[in-house]
């Protein structure tokens, strides 16, 4: 679909602004990190000692042309007797015109430090492709190279950390620690800074059948205020939840989440922001499809709710 003159500038001011430090392009967000922190943490990997592949799709501000749009999808699993973890894992993110695609792999290796607690330092590589399409814009000048087409692929390394309990979460990440550029119209454009996240979860029993599960991801980035997602769900059973969160306290969400046929999870995120976030009236909708099992022999059958 071709964008308004009002879409193409409010775009296209940010991303071609003409100096290096005007444009850098965020981490994709999640209003269900918390049921994969795979997505932002490679020591992730195979934490739970079974094969995990999940599928996502988060779609926001719906029905504002040019919104954000992000399909993540991969696998990871422990391996050498549950020592070790390794992945897979492809996230396209598409904002109008601008689309990044990564793909990346990851390994982990896990040190346990009692009974039911395991420290877990993982490290991805991979790349990443940033492309810009200026065929979805309505240009005066088609010709103008400041509005040229771009598709440059560049390395990606990212470390985390995460130290995981019978009751407690808290990781440590940065995804992509490369800062970025692009060549546009003769001129390096920085495209990406690093993201420091700092995850934290834990689980209060308050019966046999209801745990109360409270969570905290502070996200920084350099030149960019603090952001905190704050979020409290309520799981039933081991297999149903609901929540809800907020990110800085001008966006709210509502969290559900089924476990079905012990293997499957689908979960669910409503997001609605408030006159303090961009994109006010347009809401923003975020689903995931996971798989749990055991493949090795070593793997376990156990459900976590981490």
């Amino acid at each position: 679909m071709k964008y308004s003159l009002r879409i193409r500038f409010l775009l296209f001011t940010v991303v071609f602004c003409g100096s290096i430090s005007c444009y850098s392009q965020q981490d994709p967000l999640y209003g269900l990190y918390l049921n994969n922190p795979f997505v932002i943490n490679p020591a992730y990997a195979g934490i739970n000692n079974n094969l995990t592949a999940f599928a996502s799709f988060r779609n926001q501000w719906a029905g504002f042309d040019g919104a954000p749009s992000t399909i993540s999808a991969g696998a990871h699993m422990s391996v050498m007797q549950n020592k070790l973890g390794v992945g897979l894992m492809f996230v396209g993110d598409k904002i109008g015109e601008n689309t990044n695609n990564q793909i990346s792999a990851s390994f982990a290796y896990k040190l346990r430090v009692n009974d039911g607690t395991t420290l877990s330092f993982g490290m991805q590589a991979g790349y990443i492709n940033y492309k810009i399409d200026p065929s979805q814009l309505i240009l005066q000048d088609p010709t103008d190279p400041a509005f040229a087409a771009v598709s440059q692929a560049k390395p990606n390394v990212g470390v985390g950390a995460i130290l995981k309990g019978d009751k407690f979460l808290l990781g440590l990440s940065v995804p992509r620690l490369v800062n970025s550029t692009v060549e546009l119209g003769g001129q390096n454009i920085n495209v990406y800074q690093q993201h420091y996240y700092l995850m934290g979860s834990y689980l209060f029993f308050l019966s046999e059948s209801i745990i109360l599960k409270p969570s905290i991801l502070l996200k920084a980035v350099s030149g960019s205020p603090l952001s905190a997602d704050a979020n409290v769900n309520f799981i039933f059973n081991r297999k149903y939840s609901v929540g809800a969160y907020t990110r800085n306290l001008n966006s709210y969400g509502l969290l559900a989440q089924l476990d079905f046929l012990d293997k499957y999870r689908l979960s669910y995120a409503f997001e609605i922001p408030t006159n303090g976030s961009v994109g006010t009236r347009f809401v923003t909708n975020e689903i995931m499809l996971s798989i749990r099992t055991s493949v090795l022999r070593f793997h376990e059958n156990s459900v976590s709710n981490f």
